[in-house]
C-alpha cells in the first residue's frame, strides 16, 4: 500500500494481511504445543516463565492504552498519522483476560500464598491473609480486565468511527472518555502489579512498585510502536505517512521513557536503602546470591546509561538504524527486568535459563500479535477521518 492523495487508501493489502496472520497463527501453533509439552514436564517452570510473559505483555499493552489517551487530551497532532497502530496495540490488553487462564489454574506453583499455612506463619501475613486468596485474586484480576475492556473498546469504536464521519464530534467524546480512563490505567495498573508480581514475595512490599512496573510497560512500548512502524516502512506500508520527523518524536519519547523508567528504579531503591527495613531489603537480598549480584549491578548500566548516552543527540533520534537497534534493546531489558523480578524468589543462587522462557513468550506474543493484525483486516491502518490528519502528515520538528 502507497500513499495517494487522489485515492486516500489506507487499506492493508489482502496478500500482506495474509502473510501476517499465517506467519503469527503458526507462530501460536507451535509455541502453543511448546507449552504443553513444558507443562506435563516441568510444571512448575511452565508457569514461572508463563507469569514472566504474562506480564511483559500485559504492561505494553496498558503503556499503549495510556498514551492513546494521552494523545487525545493533549489534542496532539504529531502522532495521528500512527494513532491507529497505537490503538492495535492498546486492544491486544483486552486478550489478557484469556491469556491469565493458565496462571489462574496454577495459582499454587507461583504464589506461595496460595498455601493457607504459609499464611500464618508471621503476623504480617496473616493481616494480608483475607486479601491473598485465590479464588479473590481471580476475580480481581478479571474485574481489571473488565474495566480496561469497557474504555478501551469504547475509545477504539469513537476512533473507527471517525473514519466515516469525519466529525469533531468522536474526538470529543474519546476525550470524555479519556480523562478518567488516565486514572483507571495508573490506579488499576498499580493493583494488577502488586497483584500479579509484588505478591510472589508476600512479605514485601512497595508502594512505588506499579509506577515502575507501568515505566517498563512504557519503555516497552515505545520500543515495538518504532519496530512495528519500521517493519511497516521495509514491507512500503505507511512508508511516506510516517517520515522521519515522526520517527524523530518517538525517539524523544523512548529516551524520555528510558529516564523515567530509570528514575522509578532508583526511586524505589533509595527508600529501601534509606530505610532499612528487613521487609523492604529482602527484595534486594534475594537478588544479590550467586550470579544474580551480576545482574543485578548491571541493570543500571543496560537499562540507562547505554540508552541514555546512545539517544541523547538529535541526529541519533533520526536515525532509523540507532533507533532499530535501541529498540530491540529496550524490548530485552523490559525482559530481563520482569525476569529478575520474578525468578530470583525461585531460584535463589542464580538465573536457570529454560527453554520454556522463549516457549511461553512466543505463546503470548503469537496470541496477542493476532489480536493485533486482526484490526487491520476490519478497519483502516491510519484515522484518516481524525480533523488533524493531513497536519500530521505534514508534521516537521521546531
Amino acid at each position: 500500500m502507497k500513499h495517494s492523495e487522489t485515492s486516500g487508501n489506507y487499506t492493508m493489502l489482502s496478500a500482506q494481511w495474509s502473510t501476517g496472520r499465517n506467519a503469527l497463527m503458526l507462530a501460536a501453533l507451535i509455541s502453543i504445543v511448546a507449552c504443553v509439552a513444558g507443562y506435563f514436564q516441568d510444571p512448575d517452570r511452565f508457569f514461572r516463565s508463563y507469569l514472566v510473559a504474562f506480564a511483559f505483555t500485559c504492561t505494553i499493552g496498558l503503556a499503549a492504552f495510556f498514551f492513546v489517551m494521552v494523545q487525545y487530551l493533549s489534542g496532539s497532532a504529531w502522532s495521528v498519522v500512527m494513532r491507529r497502530i497505537m490503538e492495535n496495540i492498546m486492544i491486544t490488553l483486552p486478550v489478557g483476560a484469556l491469556l491469565f487462564l493458565p496462571l489462574a489454574f496454577g495459582i499454587s506453583h507461583v504464589y506461595p500464598w496460595a498455601n493457607a499455612e504459609f499464611m500464618k506463619t508471621s503476623e504480617g501475613l496473616r493481616a494480608k491473609s483475607d486479601f491473598l486468596v485465590p479464588n479473590f485474586f481471580i476475580a480481581r484480576t478479571y474485574v481489571y480486565f473488565l474495566l480496561w475492556s469497557i474504555w478501551i473498546f469504547a475509545l477504539y469504536r469513537q476512533s473507527t468511527k471517525q473514519d466515516s464521519t469525519h466529525s469533531i464530534q468522536q474526538m470529543k467524546v474519546a476525550s470524555r472518555w479519556s480523562a478518567p480512563g488516565l486514572l483507571l490505567a495508573v490506579v488499576v495498573g498499580t493493583l494488577a502489579a502488586y497483584d500479579w508480581l509484588m505478591s510472589i514475595e508476600p512479605s514485601w512490599y512497595s508502594t512505588i512498585f506499579g509506577l515502575y512496573y507501568l515505566a517498563d510497560g512504557a519503555v516497552g512500548f515505545f520500543a515495538i510502536l518504532i519496530l512495528i512502524c519500521l517493519g511497516f516502512r521495509k514491507a512500503g506500508v505507511l512508508d511516506k505517512e510516517i517520515n522521519v520527523e515522526h520517527y524523530h518524536d518517538l525517539g524523544k519519547w523512548l529516551f524520555a521513557m528510558t529516564c523515567f523508567y530509570t528514575y522509578m528504579g532508583f526511586s524505589q531503591f533509595l527508600l529501601i536503602w534509606y530505610a532499612n527495613l528487613p521487609d523492604e531489603t529482602q527484595f534486594f537480598r534475594h537478588r544479590m546470591p550467586g550470579a544474580w549480584l551480576y545482574i543485578s549491578l548491571s541493570l543500571p548500566f543496560i537499562r540507562f546509561f547505554i540508552p541514555f548516552f546512545t539517544l541523547i543527540s538529535r541526529p541519533a533520534k533520526r536515525s532509523l538504524k540507532i533507533l532499530t537497534v535501541m529498540s530491540v534493546w529496550s524490548l530485552v531489558v523490559v525482559y530481563l527486568d520482569l525476569y529478575w523480578i520474578v525468578m530470583p524468589v525461585f531460584y535463589p543462587n542464580g538465573p536457570q535459563l529454560h527453554w520454556l522462557d522463549a516457549a511461553t513468550m512466543g505463546a503470548v506474543l503469537s496470541v496477542t500479535g493476532l489480536m493485533f493484525w486482526s484490526r487491520f483486516r476490519k478497519h483502516a491502518l491510519a484515522p484518516v477521518g481524525d480533523l488533524r490528519f493531513e497536519q500530521s502528515l505534514h508534521f516537521e520538528n521546531a
